[in-house]
């Protein structure tokens, strides 16, 4: 069986479509399905990143004709019918072309309509349900209100659909963590990670507002990754803040997240592995695609939610948490809330589906 996975990382689209398909690929390759990426070259793309865990990569070229002040995104869109194909291009000539997934925002059914003849099976991962779809399965792994009605009018009758947290493409670095109930509900680590690029620098409003609390008993833990172009001015900021360490494109941000007793973060993937592991978070809103999960989270009492970035100062992220270290119930209460949301969550189904279909057929 061979599956191919259209995605793209850079500095403003971010790292997480990648990352979660990368926890796909993980587990069909488990299954000895041979999957190969198609990635364009955009800047801070992860495509060597992809190399490295032994996974092929068909890079598409740079966009050369598109404006300065245009997202990588909007080149795609407006460009969708040179990427699809390039992409047909790309994979044409590779037999048994049994599934391909798209992880991609500024894909929709004219895209896929092209190049689905090219195809046995073609499946969408999305959470934005704001576009119509022509795939066979369609993975949202987020929690939303009205989850089952989501996508009716973006699909056809035909699609299979996989919705909500039970669905989570959870990285096995997450999964190997043996969860132990926390003996005490004091603040004595926080975690600080906006994902892979963080191109609001919420990261560094986070590390100010640590700074404002002034609580040099707590240890900060600060994850960046290597598409953060802010790098080296959080890393000098640091230097004379001795409670604070910076990891720098770490692999175990599953263990940092299960020492830590509070974490500071946006939305997207890191949202669910947070939950899995009950650790009770702060969140920032960096992206429109945010807004209605974190919404809803704050509502059931999994998170605290701020708001939207550019109305989060630092004297209001160090407002909450000194609200939650005076309140420690807080903390049981986000973790219980986290606890009963992940209970049906189970790694295998995604997998499990999709092999199913492509049987079925």
């Amino acid at each position: 069986m061979k599956v191919f996975i259209r995605t793209d990382a850079s500095t403003g689209i971010g790292t997480g479509h990648v990352m979660r398909c990368l926890v796909l690929a993980e587990e069909l390759r488990k299954k000895n399905v041979s999957v190969t990426f198609v990635c364009r070259r955009l800047s801070g793309n992860l495509i060597e990143y992809i190399k490295s865990k032994s996974f092929t990569v068909i890079s598409l070229p740079t966009p050369t004709n598109s404006n300065p002040d245009q997202d990588d995104e909007n080149w795609l869109k407006l460009n969708w019918k040179t990427d699809v194909r390039q992409t047909i291009n790309a994979i044409g000539k590779q037999p048994d072309k049994d599934w391909l997934i798209i992880d991609h925002y500024a894909i929709d059914k004219k895209w896929e309509r092209t190049i689905k003849p090219m195809v046995k099976k073609l499946m969408v991962i999305d959470d934005l349900a704001n576009r119509q779809h022509d795939c066979d399965l369609l993975l949202d792994q987020n929690l939303y209100r009205n989850l089952d009605k989501r996508y009716e009018k973006w699909i056809p009758s035909y699609t299979t659909t996989l919705l909500g947290p039970t669905y989570l493409l959870l990285r096995q670095e997450f999964r190997d963590i043996q969860y132990v109930e926390k003996k005490s509900d004091n603040v004595k680590r926080i975690l600080i990670s906006f994902g892979g690029s963080d191109p609001t620098n919420e990261t560094m409003k986070a590390i100010k507002a640590i700074k404002l609390m002034n609580q040099p008993d707590i240890a900060v833990d600060i994850v960046i990754g290597f598409s953060n172009q802010n790098y080296s001015a959080i890393k000098k900021y640091c230097e004379d803040i001795p409670n604070i360490k910076i990891h720098y494109q770490i692999d175990y941000l599953a263990e940092l997240m299960a020492k830590a007793d509070l974490a500071i973060g946006a939305g997207g993937s890191t949202t669910w592995e947070r939950c899995y592991v009950r650790l009770p978070a702060i969140t920032i809103e960096t992206a429109t695609n945010q807004s209605e999960i974190l919404s809803y989270l704050s509502e059931i009492g999994v998170i605290c939610h701020l708001g939207l970035s550019k109305e989060v100062a630092e004297q209001d992220i160090a407002n909450q948490l000194m609200h939650i270290i005076n309140n420690p119930e807080m903390l049981k209460g986000m973790m219980d809330a986290s606890k009963l949301m992940m209970r049906d969550f189970n790694e295998s189904l995604v997998v499990d589906r999709l092999l199913e279909e492509n049987n079925d057929d």
